[in-house]
């Protein structure tokens, strides 16, 4: 398995225990890494998934409310919740990473850490926030000033 898709079933596993043990990210980070042998790339990205979802947290469950259709973000399971969470991190966040790619590992990601309809749910709402993400018109570079 590679050190992109570890570190984010690590951060998906960190974001979970920070949300349902209401620790804080530096707590969290202290005790998740004890006995655990994990490259040095697969962990600086699970902890800068961690550390950046949850700086931009309310700018991410803002984008999740606009793209859920017929449910509210504390009905979806903690775990849905943060795999959502961590793609639209990535898809604002990390623009290099192509958002089929984000897609695709949010997917796997649900299906073996959340229930039976997880990556069908998952899929749905990404797709949904992907091409409205996509349809927004691309900000405008800085204007350069003469002085």
């Amino acid at each position: 398995m590679g050190d992109r898709r570890r570190g984010r079933e690590y951060a998906l596993q960190m974001l979970y225990q920070v949300e349902v043990g209401e620790t804080g990210a530096e707590e969290t980070f202290l005790t998740f890494w004890e006995g655990k042998n994990i490259s040095e790339d697969a962990r600086h990205f699970a902890e800068s998934l961690v550390n950046g979802t949850l700086r931009h947290l309310s700018e991410i469950d803002s984008v999740l409310r606009e793209g859920l259709e017929h449910w509210r973000l504390p009905r979806i399971a903690a775990v849905d919740r943060n795999v959502l969470r961590l793609a639209v991190y990535e898809f604002l966040q990390q623009p290099q990473t192509p958002s089929i790619v984000v897609i695709d590992e949010a997917i796997e990601l649900a299906k073996r850490f959340g229930g039976e309809e997880s990556g069908v749910f998952v899929n749905g709402v990404l797709d949904a926030i992907r091409k409205r993400l996509e349809a927004l018109p691309a900000p405008e570079p800085p204007s350069e000033v003469n002085d």
